[in-house]
């Protein structure tokens, strides 16, 4: 594969290890700052393992975000959503509206309803189980894919109770799968800098940890491209590699590429915001390499990088296009590229491109559906 490659010898002795065991964090710090030439085989390897541990099916699942509020205590640096509850545009969703949601997206053939909102003050664990208790009695066969490890620890605290507890009443009342938002970048230094009022590396990493162990699984995510360095991308997936290793609890791995133009941080001054397209390529491609079949379907989140450089990913190691979305307000918010909506056709399109097949899935990767 290397053969006749401009590319360094450490860098070629590190791809070729890569085709039968996962790299370091010292090799994948290296494979982040390579440039030139050195690109394309590091795609080409990336590319190279995910067929040989996924194949060449491309998943996605017909989806519905219901962002019930953007009203949220808990103001992070990077976000356009969020509201104060007496600012004019805040606002929280009531039963009517959150049914009317469901049934838009029932009707459009949706498996799961994505159910987020701002961290509310006065949350707590009844409020979310009146939430899913809400759309389970309407919709039982829908899955929900729902709340941060934030809203939970904090609407535990509200409610006196530990977070186990906390997860096996939301469990019984018909959560799914758990979001893994509020990681953003698991180092306190960054952390600091654009989510100091959120959970820390080790609170999220014990919430995270506390759910598996309650039977909830969920995604594994990062937000990168804002204040955090190289070296922390690197660190970030090897703690997701960790939890795996002790847990297997995560179903993806979703990197999402940082939308700057609207985030309080970029309006107060904030430069050098954003990953450059090749960061992203080389993020994808190092997430391939580091995860493997510990963690085998990587998502390419086309909201946040339009429909034609997300299909370049997923020739990067990817494996996965999320879902159709039906609506996503925060990313809305922080100027979606191409919109928040996708039909089931523009994604089939998008993967039959490349030569790969579409399939739809359900939540948790356990069933596909062919798409004809």
């Amino acid at each position: 594969m290397f053969d006749k490659l401009s590319i360094s010898s450490k860098t070629e002795n590190i791809l070729k290890k890569s085709l039968d065991e996962p790299i370091t964090v010292e090799e994948a710090n290296h494979l982040m700052n390579i440039k030139g030439n050195e690109l394309y085989p590091l795609l080409a390897t990336a590319d190279f393992l995910r067929n040989k541990i996924v194949g060449d099916n491309v998943t996605f699942i017909n989806n519905c975000n219901i962002n019930f509020t953007n009203i949220c205590t808990v103001r992070c640096g990077f976000c356009a959503f969020g509201r104060d509850a007496d600012d004019p545009d805040a606002y929280i969703l009531n039963d009517e509206q959150i049914l009317a949601k469901a049934e838009g997206a029932v009707a459009n053939g949706a498996r799961e309803f994505t159910l987020m909102g701002g961290v509310l003050p006065d949350a707590d664990i009844d409020y979310y189980e009146h939430l899913l208790t809400l759309l389970k009695d309407s919709h039982p066969d829908v899955a929900i894919h729902g709340f941060s490890p934030t809203m939970i620890r904090d609407a535990c605290l509200v409610s006196g109770m530990d977070v186990a507890e906390g997860f096996e009443r939301l469990k019984d009342a018909g959560l799914d799968t758990l979001p893994g938002t509020a990681a953003e970048i698991l180092t306190d230094r960054s952390r600091e800098i654009i989510c100091p009022e959120k959970v820390s590396v080790a609170e999220w990493v014990d919430i995270i940890k506390t759910a598996q162990e309650v039977g909830i699984q969920g995604s594994a995510t990062i937000m990168y491209g804002h204040v955090e360095t190289l070296e922390e991308r690197v660190e970030h997936i090897d703690i997701i590699r960790q939890i795996q290793q002790d847990t297997g609890g995560f179903t993806e791995f979703i990197p999402m590429t940082f939308m700057h133009e609207y985030s309080p941080i970029f309006l107060e001054g904030q430069s050098n915001l954003g990953a450059t397209g090749t960061q992203d390529l080389k993020l994808y491609a190092v997430s391939r390499l580091m995860l493997r079949e510990l963690i085998p379907n990587i998502q390419v989140s086309w909201v946040k990088m339009g429909f034609r450089f997300a299909q370049v990913v997923l020739a990067a190691g990817a494996n996965d296009l999320g879902g159709t979305l039906g609506g996503d307000e925060l990313s809305e918010a922080s100027g979606a590229p191409d919109g928040v909506e996708a039909s089931i056709e523009t994604l089939s399109r998008m993967v039959r491109d490349l030569g790969r097949n579409p399939v739809e899935r359900n939540s948790k990767y356990t069933e596909f559906y062919k798409i004809d």
